[in-house]
């Protein structure tokens, strides 16, 4: 009874009206999760069979997790580890997977890569944007503009995907040099002409539960450059919205067809271009549980348009899409439906702009805070649909917080407000956070924690499904502290992951950056948290 009267009160303790009427000023009172792993993947002091993995910024930071394996995905490079920590394979550049499709997908690496595992078939699926145009060809599709007709992109790839090929091994690496610290990478040469041919979306979906086994292919061409790419799993499709560009209010939403994929056969991507709007996230499903039969998937973004100077609103924005892969003249996107929720500020008034304050340098970092950040969760617990979506804003205390919300689905898909929050215990910064629901339906979310006198690392904090609402109760645990300032960037990341292990449905694993001591360039720390109770 204590207990609750103690949740009870730091609950109404971080209510108090007014724009700031959902910040949580106190850390929850419950004990902080179970750390249950915690190892360094991909960055400085990284090394692998088959290289090093120094990377360059931001990280574009992404993991998926099987029933025995994590494979990590850091800008242009990929590894695979137990869950122990072993690394089994890596670093490869990422377009290794295309090795032998030809295209774009095989001729170019590219960053910004995104991992996931379809736990619904136990498949790995990775995306990769190719952001320079290929060769003029006759088949490219003609320029996409905003309407309510979905375009069909074309194959990028003659008779894709072709046979399922296995992931190529490289021969071991010769031994590292002793100083495994990031280098500045050598000035760039002279860059041919600009092709006037399409850009790429290259996907490959493994054929088993083993990331290192064989993989199907598929190439599809975009007129519009496919940035920021944020793959969702949904029984019907892989949902993947992308971004045209940072100074264009224009994102994109595509799908292409998993049913075919996970077969190896001809397949089809759809998009949507939808002019002014915010960066999109499509609802990833979390865990076996399915959604009503047919049900499109929910789609949302933050309110706001920086590059209008309007940095704050009052609601979240909410899209369907309904996907008909026997005509694509049926495929709709409705909405946004406005879902009323606290006012906010993005925290840094937005993307590439610099206010989380590190100590010892005057270089400040970007918080990315005009966007929900990936993932965008969907959990069915015991018929009950939610979503849940995190973003960055600035706090009363005049640091950075979470703003995290947990949605309810309708019969008729539409959303209610069931919670939402604040996480602004002290006048520190967290911000690009990542959400999770376990099988019980509680909610973790891993974000970066730092301000002065704390360099930049990686916490989580976490609330029980029957816990007073609008309340993350677990105090904060710490993934990793920071142990040097980021000097060479203002770029922080871009983003951090988590991931659901498909083996208990319980554990949920997160990845993000810190740099460590006498460091230039960042390290990323793979971490694994359980909850009570699940």
């Amino acid at each position: 009874m204590k207990q609750w009267v103690g949740l009870l009160a730091v609950a109404l303790a971080g209510w108090t009206g007014g724009g700031t009427s959902v910040e949580q000023t106190t850390q929850g009172r419950r004990p902080p999760a179970t750390l249950v792993a915690s190892f360094d993947g991909l960055g400085v002091g990284f090394v692998g069979p088959h290289g090093l993995a120094t990377g360059r910024n931001p990280s574009d930071n992404s993991i998926a997790v099987g029933p025995d394996h994590i494979v990590q995905v850091v800008n242009s490079r990929l590894a695979v580890f137990t869950k122990q920590g072993k690394v089994l394979y890596g670093a490869v550049p990422t377009n290794i997977l295309f090795r032998g499709f030809g295209g774009a997908c095989e001729m170019r690496n590219n960053g910004d890569a995104v991992v996931r595992y379809d736990q619904l078939a136990e498949r790995w699926l990775i995306v990769m944007p190719v952001f320079r145009r290929s060769a003029e060809r006759p088949d490219q599709p003609s320029l996409w503009r905003a309407s309510g007709a979905a375009y069909v992109s074309p194959p990028g790839v003659s008779g894709q995907p072709g046979s399922a090929v296995p992931l190529f091994v490289p021969p071991p690496a010769p031994a590292p040099p002793a100083d495994t610290t990031a280098r500045p990478p050598a000035p760039p040469g002279a860059r041919p002409p600009e092709e006037k041919g399409p850009y790429s979306m290259c996907y490959a979906v493994s054929v088993s539960p083993d990331p290192l086994g064989s993989y199907y292919r598929y190439e599809f061409l975009r007129p519009l450059f496919p940035d920021y790419p944020r793959p969702a799993v949904w029984p019907d499709g892989y949902y993947v919205p992308t971004s045209t560009s940072d100074d264009t209010i224009q994102k994109h939403a595509c799908v292409v067809e998993r049913r075919r994929m996970l077969l190896g056969e001809p397949a089809t991507e759809q998009c949507f271009v939808v002019d002014d709007v915010n960066f999109l996230n499509n609802a990833d499903l979390d865990g076996r549980a399915l959604p009503p039969a047919g049900a499109p998937n929910i789609m949302l973004a933050a309110g706001g348009t920086q590059l209008r100077g309007d940095f704050d609103d009052d609601g979240i924005y909410a899209w369907q899409f309904h996907v008909d892969w026997d005509s694509a003249g049926n495929t709709r996107l409705t909405g946004p439906q406005k879902v009323a929720v606290a006012r906010y500020h993005y925290l840094c008034d937005g993307q590439l702009t610099t206010c989380v304050r590190q100590p010892g340098t005057a270089q400040h970092l970007d918080a990315q805070g005009d966007k929900l950040m990936a993932r965008l969760v969907y959990r069915n617990v015991d018929g009950r649909e939610s979503i849940v979506g995190v973003h960055s804003v600035a706090t009363a205390a005049g640091g950075g917080g979470v703003r995290w919300y947990e949605f309810t689905v309708r019969p008729d898909r539409t959303l209610r407000l069931r919670q939402q929050g604040t996480y602004a215990p002290d006048s520190f910064y967290r911000w690009m956070a990542s959400p999770a629901i376990d099988r019980r339906g509680n909610i973790g979310i891993g974000y970066s924690f730092g301000g002065t006198p704390h360099f930049p690392g990686q916490r989580f904090a976490a609330r029980l499904a029957d816990d007073p609402l609008g309340m993350l109760t677990l105090r904060e645990a710490v993934l990793v502290e920071g142990e040097a300032a980021q000097t060479n960037t203002l770029r922080w990341e871009d983003y951090t992951q988590t991931a659901i292990d498909p083996s208990d449905d319980c554990t949920i694993w997160y990845v993000g950056d810190y740099l460590k001591k006498g460091a230039t360039s960042y390290s990323t720390r793979i971490g694994a948290f359980r909850l009570p109770g699940c």
